[in-house]
């Protein structure tokens, strides 16, 4: 994964699992061309310890660019890389991904850090509704498929989210920073700074 050195991130956040043992660790830097997630997932699941680093890279707009997840799931080695193009045309791996053609957002299914980009780049007012699918990265299949996904701005803070596909409906709340505070069932944050 890239050098963040000299790099001053922006914010920094800490995020508690509900659902298994676990934390995950990421911070957000503001690059000259666009941002970057940076952090890891160190979590239980059905009897496997997981250690997951990721990487995601988008332009000024919060349009996804490019992503990396590199660790394990129990002793599966895990190093995944993600590109997309101009009318989110993705590759993982160098290989075309036809199955999540269109898709604006990548969604790491371990981790809330990357519901950021879509809170951020559909950048809402209260009251609006807007469809973002997103390539997402499955859990523990490590697959990318098309998530379906709705975030409805019902608050400043507030927003229903629905991943019918998944089974997933929630009230997410969501920081000034557009880093989830609270999402049901799944992970709360415990520290922004």
């Amino acid at each position: 994964m890239a050098a963040t050195g000299a790099m001053k991130p922006t914010a920094a956040f800490f995020w508690r699992k509900l659902d298994h043992p676990g934390h995950d660790s990421c911070r957000l830097f503001h690059l000259s061309n666009g941002w970057r997630l940076s952090g890891a997932a160190v979590f239980w699941d059905e009897g496997r310890p997981c250690h997951l680093g990721y990487e995601v890279a988008t332009d000024a707009e919060w349009r996804t660019r490019r992503a990396r997840v590199v660790g394990y799931v129990g002793n599966r080695a895990i190093d995944l890389r993600i590109n997309t193009a101009a009318g989110a045309h993705w590759k993982v791996g160098g290989e075309g991904q036809s199955n999540i053609a269109g898709c604006p957002d990548v969604d790491l299914g371990f981790t809330p850090a990357t519901n950021l980009i879509a809170v951020r780049r559909l950048s809402l007012k209260v009251g609006q509704r807007a469809q973002a699918p997103a390539a997402c990265l499955s859990f523990p299949g490590m697959r990318f498929v098309k998530l379906p996904q709705t975030y409805h701005r019902i608050s400043r803070t507030e927003y229903a989210y629905e991943a019918p596909t998944v089974g997933y409906a929630g009230t997410l709340q969501v920081a000034a920073s557009g880093a989830i505070v609270h999402y049901p069932r799944l992970f709360e944050r415990l520290a922004e700074g």
